[in-house]
């Protein structure tokens, strides 16, 4: 069975989900592109012999779309997400499920009374090797229990329409979502701090940030969100325990030695990164969808992804202090 897959959003990470499906993935073809701007759709549709829409909404009420991915900006997420739901097809959504805790509550809400788990949010780190390898070095226990958790997130630059609440809404969710793997548990505290800004950044952002947060038995977590570091797209993590540490580096793409000494070639971007994330988590998602049963981070996991976001934002613009993580009671579906 091939799966038929409909693409919203026809930007640059939904051209790049269409590559791969096209290019290095099995299972599944691109059968529906849509796009507020119906030229893109129909952009990157037409090469495809796929229908282009205007539409979400459109896509996802064709009969022949199996499934749904979903690639476009993230204040557009929700209503989407929710149609498809209600449609009872199986959604890739990227990050994040949506902007605010209610519209993720809402989705929560469209499948419990679906009955099943239907959204993936495209948190695409849980498909990392080396991520994968830290959570098993946890859950192995010869290291005993973890105290502590540093991370790091380096862009080599950002837009100018890029802010500094887009530090923590659009990149550091992602460490909220990785440290919730990682330790098996929900975050319940966060604050953020300001660093000393660097003067390679556009005057309305407030660059670097440190985020320090607190899981429920007490973990500290502390995440750099720098964004305008220069020299590459840097992502780090240690994870300390009561015996030991394991730690996840600057992932180099080659290494050269020549009459200059020794040096690394870096990711620059997060697609470049994590590409094999990206592509096992869009397999792994088409192989479950095609097999009726659910992977990846669920919706429930998107929305304690946004309540950390809320409560780090409220701390970024106040005074700095200590914020509660406000999170309903995790429904039965998702235990």
């Amino acid at each position: 069975m091939t799966l038929k897959v409909g693409l919203i959003g026809a930007g640059g990470m939904g051209r790049a989900h269409v590559d791969r499906i096209k290019n290095d993935l099995s299972g599944a073809e691109i059968v529906a592109v849509a796009d507020m701007n119906i030229d893109a759709a129909k952009g990157v549709a037409g090469p495809l012999g796929a229908k282009a829409y205007a539409s979400g909404s459109e896509l996802i009420a064709d009969s022949h779309v199996d499934a749904v991915l979903i690639a476009t900006f993230g204040k557009a997420h929700a209503p989407d997400v929710l149609a498809a739901v209600n449609a009872g097809k199986y959604v890739l959504c990227e990050k994040p499920l949506a902007t605010t805790a209610a519209d993720c509550r809402a989705i929560l809400d469209a499948e419990i009374k679906a009955g099943k788990k239907l959204v993936t949010v495209g948190f695409m780190r849980r498909f990392d090797e080396g991520y994968q390898q830290m959570r098993k070095a946890l859950e192995s226990k010869d290291y005993g229990y973890a105290t502590l958790l540093h991370c790091r997130h380096r862009n080599p630059s950002v837009p100018e329409n890029y802010t500094t609440e887009n530090m923590i809404d659009d990149t550091a969710i992602h460490e909220f979502d990785i440290c919730r793997y990682l330790l098996g548990e929900e975050i319940t505290r966060v604050r953020v701090d300001k660093a000393r800004a660097t003067s390679h950044r556009f005057d309305h952002l407030h660059d670097p940030l440190v985020v320090v947060a607190y899981s429920e038995s007490g973990v500290r977590i502390d995440d750099e969100v720098n964004v305008n570091i220069g020299f590459g797209y840097s992502i780090e993590c240690e994870l300390v325990m009561e015996q030991g540490t394991v730690r996840l580096g600057d992932q180099e793409k080659v290494h050269v030695r020549d009459i200059h000494g020794d040096r690394n070639a870096m990711c620059q971007s997060h697609i470049d990164r994590f590409e094999s994330a990206f592509n096992c988590e869009v397999q792994e998602w088409i192989n479950a969808a095609s097999a009726d049963r659910h992977t990846g981070s669920s919706a429930w996991d998107g929305y304690a992804a946004t309540a950390i976001v809320d409560a780090a934002l409220e701390s970024l613009r106040g005074d700095g202090g200590e914020v509660k993580v406000d999170m309903i009671d995790k429904p039965q579906l998702y235990r």
